[in-house]
């Protein structure tokens, strides 16, 4: 052992045979499980937690030589435990726990992958449905929706009166939403 102040050593098992160190380890299970978990469970406040941290601590029992820790198993394994326990709670704290309101700012804003998909499947019907109206209907929705121009824009670009390019896009989209939802085509005059 080198000059630490340790006092439990990590030394490998010595001077017993595999089965007596086993039957000595299954015997601190059976003794010392129950209070090491509670222990363990008081410190972390998490069950869970606890269990793996008394398994650990156990898993470090099977390396340390019986005859040194022997005498003081239940020291050992109570301060081998409460070391490991302090341990995750350290690397806890340094964690920072989200809010639910906090994990919902960082949820994407994206939309997921069948939402896009549907998106998709929708402007391809819609964009199937727009080549099926008249062509003076189809002009000047496409001059609105695809280009962003107003009323007035599309009236000189197209020729017909502001009011007309008011009717031709309300009868147009009147058509594609009845054409979209309802699956019925509606006569409209163009």
């Amino acid at each position: 052992m080198s000059g630490d102040n340790n006092p439990f050593p990590s030394e490998p098992m010595s001077g017993q045979t595999p089965a007596e160190n086993g039957a000595w380890v299954r015997g601190a299970v059976d003794r010392y499980e129950g209070p090491l978990t509670l222990y363990a469970a008081r410190l972390l406040g998490d069950a869970d937690a606890a269990r793996d941290v008394v398994q650990e601590a156990f898993l470090k029992l099977c390396t340390q030589d019986r005859a040194v820790i022997g005498p003081r198993l239940a020291e050992w394994l109570f301060t081998v435990c409460r070391n490991r326990a302090l341990d995750v709670l350290r690397k806890e704290s340094r964690m920072t726990r989200l809010s639910e309101d906090q994990v919902q700012r960082c949820l994407s804003p994206a939309p997921g992958p069948p939402d896009v998909a549907e998106r998709r499947e929708l402007a391809s019907r819609v964009f199937d449905l727009l080549d099926a109206l008249p062509a003076n209907q189809r002009e000047v929705i496409r001059l609105k929706f695809q280009n962003g121009f107003s009323y007035q824009e599309i009236s000189r670009i197209s020729g017909h009166s502001v009011s007309n390019v008011g009717y031709l896009i309300h009868a147009g989209m009147k058509t594609l939403r009845g054409r979209l939802f309802d699956g019925q085509p509606q006569e409209v005059l163009s």
